[in-house]
């Protein structure tokens, strides 16, 4: 450790979901000194702040990782484009905006594989604290927190008809996908304030712009974690000016995401220890869960011309439109930038002896030739989307470094479509699509589907298809997994095991996928994490001051 390393009490590695709201969190008493290292830049590209300006940052290397995966086995050995936040906010930056917390019973079942604390009801509060929410506070919901979250900004009637649609094929109405339950199909509602995105970076770094204690550093590339022995003292990270070294008087807290926080502990020399010295990284901890375990959401889609200029195709593939559109926002904060085209969906279940969903349609209002690293490409005619979401797949991946520079991405495998249960669950989705789409509601509308085409019928067709174009659905979680065991990276407190002074905040800690998507979840885990240290430092004080004999003082 260099003599003249800057001193802080606490350190966080990647301003994302998660890791703003822990810095911010640490921050506000202001009796904390905290360093926030963010790899990319600050969020003033003005797509970050239009909500469907995400299209624009999909694939722009400036704010995003666009990591690929490997070959999968199971999808034709295709890679799968890995979007990911490369800037204050991180993917909660660039993402869709949607908000969701996934089921009760996804908690109470981390609570039941040992991790103690992080049943429902213990994490409700922290959904709470961490919202805004348009409708007012309730048993299930929270106002006056950091987060806002509001309803669907600008009325799409095609979007209402393919609700209706949904309900035709008898999934009920479901006012809140947040409420008592979860099943129905519904409107979602969005991480939006006044028309503009509200990423964690808005949420919890602008209220903290004033404060001296709090200092953000980005461009700033966390290398890896400094030891001393087996306690973590520092971090080594990389910048324009060079490499520098901060050093944490308390903690660490490592908010990567599921594939930047396990890349960086192995980096460091936690991890599987035969990875780490065939790549020449001094083993500190041989866990072999650091990497493994990796989840995400699997889906596909279905795509339906229609007879009338009214999605957003007809918007990407007319500078006219475009220009409008951009006045109207400018003036009006109104139109179709004030969204980013997902706005109804349904959770079903593909077998009703589950006792949740285990899908979700969304409901698009715009249709793509395709969707790569390449870019965005909207079919040059007005059309639509829906796409079924396998929410609780079986495949399990992982993330492992394939060198020991932290500039080079990390191998990432999915292992989707790997039981007989993850291809029948999206089987039910696809069929459930094409039911939806020839509703008397959306007749009006529909001219003929496009993807997959008639052409596909039998299951062994869905099947192929499914495996030339399904994808990840961007939830990646569970790499750095919170538990008990050889495999636990993290305890129930998301200390890392064997080591001192080091925590893990971010989806990387789910043991397993929650159902829906994962931004509120990190968040609320990064509220957690923050309150967890901060009472920890309540009762090193308590401890200290107690007398040598262990009895309470007066």
């Amino acid at each position: 450790m260099a003599e003249d390393a800057d001193t802080y009490d606490y350190i966080v590695t990647g301003a994302g979901s998660a890791g703003c709201a822990v810095a911010g969190r640490l921050s506000e008493s202001g009796r904390f000194r905290v360093l926030l290292l963010e790899a990319g830049p600050r969020d003033t590209n003005p797509w970050i702040h239009i909500p469907l300006g995400y299209t624009k940052n999909y694939t722009n290397p400036k704010v995003n990782w666009m990591f690929e995966s490997e070959p999968e086995p199971n999808l034709n050995n295709r890679t799968l484009y890995q979007p990911r936040g490369k800037v204050l906010g991180g993917t909660s930056s660039i993402n869709g905006t949607v908000y969701m917390r996934g089921t009760a019973s996804d908690y109470d079942d981390w609570r039941q594989r040992g991790c103690e604390g992080w049943d429902w009801d213990n994490v409700l509060p922290f959904f709470k604290k961490a919202q805004n929410q348009e409708r007012g506070a309730n048993e299930l919901h929270g106002s006056g927190g950091p987060l806002h979250v509001t309803d669907i900004p600008h009325e799409w009637p095609l979007a209402k008809a393919c609700l209706e649609a949904a309900m035709q094929t008898g999934i009920p109405y479901n006012p809140d996908f947040n409420g008592p339950r979860q099943e129905g199909t519904g409107f979602y509602q969005f991480t939006v304030n006044n028309r503009r995105r509200w990423s964690s970076a808005r949420a919890y770094l602008g209220p903290a712009k004033s404060r001296a204690n709090l200092i953000v550093s980005t461009e700033s590339h966390a290398q890896r974690i400094v030891f001393e022995g087996t306690r973590a003292v520092g971090v080594e990270y990389l910048t324009p000016r060079g490499r520098r070294i901060a050093r944490a008087a308390k903690e660490i807290v490592v908010s990567g995401g599921a594939f930047g926080s396990p890349q960086l502990l192995q980096l460091s020399g936690i991890g599987p220890a035969d990875l780490l010295r065939d790549l020449g990284i001094e083993v500190v901890r041989d866990i072999a869960g650091v990497g493994e375990n990796l989840q995400d959401h699997f889906n596909s889609y279905l795509s339906y011309r229609i007879n009338q200029p009214i999605t957003l195709n007809d918007i990407g593939n007319s500078t006219t439109r475009q220009i409008l559109a951009g006045i109207r926002y400018v003036f009006t904060r109104t139109g179709p930038l004030t969204g980013t085209g997902i706005y109804a969906g349904a959770f079903v279940r593909s077998d009703q002896r589950l006792e949740n969903p285990d899908l979700q349609i969304n409901m698009s209002m715009w249709s793509t030739e395709s969707r790569t690293r390449t870019g965005i490409v909207p079919h040059p005619f007005p059309a639509f989307t829906l796409s079924p979401v396998h929410l609780r797949p079986e495949g399990r991946g992982f993330v492992r470094i394939k060198t020991p520079n932290a500039s080079d991405q990390p191998a990432i495998r999915f292992d989707q479509l790997r039981t007989e249960y993850d291809k029948s669950a999206i089987l039910y989705g696809l069929h459930l699509c094409r039911q939806i789409a020839a509703q008397p509601a959306l007749k009006p509308y529909v001219v003929e589907e496009i993807l997959p085409g008639p052409v596909v019928q039998s299951d062994a067709d869905w099947l192929e298809d499914t495996r030339q174009r399904g994808v990840a659905n961007f939830h990646p979680v569970g790499t750095c997994r919170m538990g008990h065991g050889m495999d636990a990276v993290v305890d129930p407190r998301l200390r890392v095991h064997g080591i001192a002074g080091l925590r893990v905040a971010d989806a990387s800690i789910m043991p397993s996928i929650i159902a829906g998507n994962t931004n509120a979840p990190s968040i609320m885990i990064g509220e957690k994490c923050a309150a967890m240290i901060l009472q920890d430092v309540v009762i090193g004080r308590a401890e200290a001051a107690a007398p040598a004999d262990g009895r309470a003082t007066a």
